[in-house]
């Protein structure tokens, strides 16, 4: 499965991920309040939620801005009805992209995608056309030049993880589902600070393609990602090691 985070990777050494800040927020704001609108404002007795709020912690979001986007959720504020939407897409070259969204109008985030995808040399897909191709796992990375990879497995796989990678600058822990909240926790316990940790969508098999066709789709995977209502974006591209984004 070695490969499948190396976009983030290449987000990072962009510099990405500060700037979008507050972008990130806001997704995760709106995950909040829709997992706490659909199972409840106790996370005790809500797992969707309960990751969701460890996924905000992990990127530093402020206590009062969980606690307004769960009452948001609860009623107990104001607050938007967002619709849970998955896109199937291949991109360029029949690389497969799953796409998950979050909005508050269904028609203009389909006009959206399906436009980005057109100016990025894909298309939308049927329901399902994709989707088989991926695995639901827990997934929480961490800084390879702050840890050992043998520190973190011994860690990870003594929680119950299922496997652990080191992928260039990030060592990739990988979970089932349902072991993810465990495995995080006990990271956490053992001092290792998480660089990200999410339930993701994770690739059996990884499409390799030259440089050019690579950044052609790494841009589409930017342009989707950056939108407002998109939540999550995944495809089976692999990105080399040395793989360089700005070189023409």
């Amino acid at each position: 499965m070695s490969g499948h985070n190396k976009w983030a990777s290449i987000k990072h050494k962009k510099g990405a991920a500060d700037a979008k800040r507050g972008k990130l927020f806001t997704k995760l704001i709106k995950e909040i309040t829709v997992a706490a609108r659909e199972g409840g404002g106790d996370p005790e007795g809500n797992p969707r939620l309960r990751t969701a709020i460890l996924k905000a912690k992990s990127s530093n979001m402020p206590k009062d801005n969980i606690e307004r986007a769960v009452k948001k959720g609860t009623g107990d504020l104001d607050g938007v009805s967002y619709y849970e939407i998955t896109y199937e897409a291949y991109g360029p070259h029949g690389v497969a992209i799953l796409i998950s969204a979050l909005t508050d109008n269904k028609n203009r985030t389909a006009a959206d995608v399906r436009n980005m995808l057109t100016k990025g040399n894909g298309n939308l897909g049927e329901s399902g056309c994709v989707s088989y191709l991926f695995n639901r796992k827990g997934l929480i990375t961490l800084d390879s030049e702050k840890y050992s990879e043998d520190d973190v497995f011994n860690s990870a796989l003594e929680a119950g993880a299922e496997d652990v990678i080191t992928d260039g600058p990030i060592i990739e822990v990988i979970t089932a589902p349902e072991d993810f909240e465990t495995v995080l926790l006990a990271l956490q316990g053992d001092k290792f600070e998480e660089d990200s940790a999410e339930i993701s969508m994770i690739p059996e098999n990884m499409i390799s393609l030259e440089d050019d066709a690579t950044r052609k789709v790494l841009r589409l995977l930017e342009n989707l990602e950056d939108h407002e209502d998109i939540q999550s974006v995944y495809s089976n591209l692999d990105i080399p090691d040395d793989f360089d984004f700005d070189a023409e």
